[in-house]
């Protein structure tokens, strides 16, 4: 299998949350995992914002940080080009997608175009995950929207 992660699944392969088991699962199982450059950017990011949230300390975030950093080449990375953002500026576009999440599947699709061979994307922001499917991605994980749904049950 050919794995695609965005970084909201990225950011659960170095944080333990709802999730994580489940991309580690399928990253082990990959014969490719690839992402796009600008992941590198947001990961870090949602580790900083993870600790101005109290989510994790200082220390945790900055552990997770240095790990994501150390398998940072261990990656495919798809390059941000001129063809990557025309395809993330339809997508945004048909598909009502923010910006990144846009850039992530215009990746994906260019990736799995290049490889001939069917990627599955895996994220968990459901938008992106109902996109991935109707363009022609697998997306993962196979059950995300009962997922959502069970994470938002169990809030307060």
């Amino acid at each position: 299998m050919i794995l695609y992660l965005d970084s909201s699944a990225l950011v659960k392969r170095y944080v333990s949350e709802p999730g994580s088991q489940e991309t580690k699962v399928v990253i082990e199982a990959a014969s490719l995992v690839g992402t796009v450059v600008v992941s590198r950017a947001e990961v870090a990011a949602a580790l900083a914002k993870a600790v101005r949230m109290d989510a994790l300390t200082q220390s945790e975030a900055w552990a997770s940080l240095q790990a994501f950093r150390a398998e940072w080449n261990n990656f495919v990375q798809v390059q941000v080009n001129q063809m990557v953002v025309a395809r993330a500026d339809t997508m945004a576009w048909e598909q009502g997608l923010r910006g990144y999440d846009a850039v992530h599947l215009a990746a994906a699709l260019i990736w799995q175009e290049s490889m001939h061979q069917a990627v599955r994307c895996f994220t968990f922001d459901l938008r992106l995950w109902i996109a991935a499917r109707s363009v022609g991605l697998t997306p993962g994980p196979q059950d995300l929207p009962d997922l959502v749904d069970s994470w938002r049950a169990s809030q307060p």
